[in-house]
């Protein structure tokens, strides 16, 4: 089953609004005959992928599945259907489908005699790839990270506006391999005219990488005509809005999107209790002045801060990333 949560993450931001699934075929012996994921919306799932590369192998064998084989026809045919013609005996898969139109997979299954272990590691599928689709399951909106580098006093400019860099090179490959698993990167508009940013994620040698989230700028003011955003290489979202609610409805297929600043698009996220995730990376830097890494007027008391709970912190060259979860009431 972790094979099989290592082979969901390859489909994280290309499967949306499928789920990022993974699956391992065993032979009748229990050795790894076939590993796949799911692909691009209208192509195969995670087990017909596997199943393509076990091919005969398959027959008497096992499958290991991140979540619950599908049971109805969509763009493609039902995954339950293709393990049955396929010859498996035995499925394990760890999350059951919370989609009542694709449910129900576990029950054909053992109807046509297939042996079927359901909750396997199902914890640890749950907090990994299948978290963000999962949430959007559960509040029909994508999972919302929030990114901010700053020095530890908070800042993400010098008085001057000089910003680069503020965090280092190991800080900066990170958040492009997280850019590389994304659905959608927002920024505003005061971000576009000040910046000029591409948010393209990009190799450690600068080439981009095969998945490219789309760029979204959330304002009235319009993107320049020569904007780095308009090359083409991933597609162009403007919301001429002010409310992160409109980003949100902007992005239907969208399972996980990071907001990327500046800091009053992150704070407008706040206030609106849209953030789920802080990535916060910290610089070993005090400038003790410019611009603060978020501005949200709607706090004006101690009490009204927006609480996280830390889940991890990681060493990266010499800044820090902490990731904290939001706190908030369930919805």
């Amino acid at each position: 089953m972790r094979r099989a949560l290592v082979a969901s993450e390859s489909a994280l931001g290309v499967s949306s609004p499928n789920p990022p699934v993974g699956a391992v075929i065993l032979d009748a012996t229990g050795a790894v005959a076939g590993v796949g994921h799911t692909q691009p919306p209208g192509g195969p799932h995670a087990e017909v992928m596997a199943l393509r590369a076990a091919g005969d192998r398959a027959r008497g064998g096992t499958a290991v599945v991140t979540l619950e084989p599908c049971n109805h026809v969509g763009r493609t045919g039902p995954c339950a259907q293709a393990l049955l013609d396929a010859g498996v005996v035995d499925v394990v898969y760890a999350v059951t489908d919370p989609n009542p139109s694709a449910a129900g997979g576990a029950a054909t299954l053992r109807a046509a005699g297939v042996r079927v272990t359901a909750g396997v590691l199902d914890e640890e599928a749950r907090s990994g790839p299948l978290r963000y689709w999962l949430h959007r399951q559960r509040y029909g909106r994508p999972f919302v990270t929030a990114k901010m580098a700053a020095t530890l006093d908070g800042r993400i400019a010098a008085p001057d506006g000089t910003s680069q860099w503020i965090t280092g090179p190991a800080s900066r490959e990170h958040a492009h391999r997280q850019r590389g698993r994304l659905d959608a990167i927002v920024v505003g508009t005061g971000t576009v005219l000040a910046d000029n940013p591409s948010l393209t994620a990009r190799n450690p040698d600068g080439t981009l990488m095969s998945h490219q989230p789309a760029r979204v700028v959330l304002g009235r003011r319009d993107v320049p005509a020569d904007a780095a955003l308009r090359d083409g290489r991933a597609p162009l979202v403007h919301v001429r809005s002010h409310d992160p609610q409109a980003v949100l409805d902007a992005l239907p297929d969208a399972l996980h999107v990071l907001v990327e600043g500046g800091p009053a698009i992150i704070g407008a996220f706040l206030e609106a209790e849209s953030v789920d995730e802080l990535h916060a990376y910290l610089a070993p830097t005090i400038l003790g002045g410019g611009a603060s890494a978020v501005v949200d007027r709607s706090v004006t008391t101690l009490t009204e801060a927006h609480g996280f709970r830390r889940t991890a912190v990681t060493e990266l060259g010499d800044d820090l990333l902490v990731v904290l979860e939001a706190r908030r009431r369930d919805r």
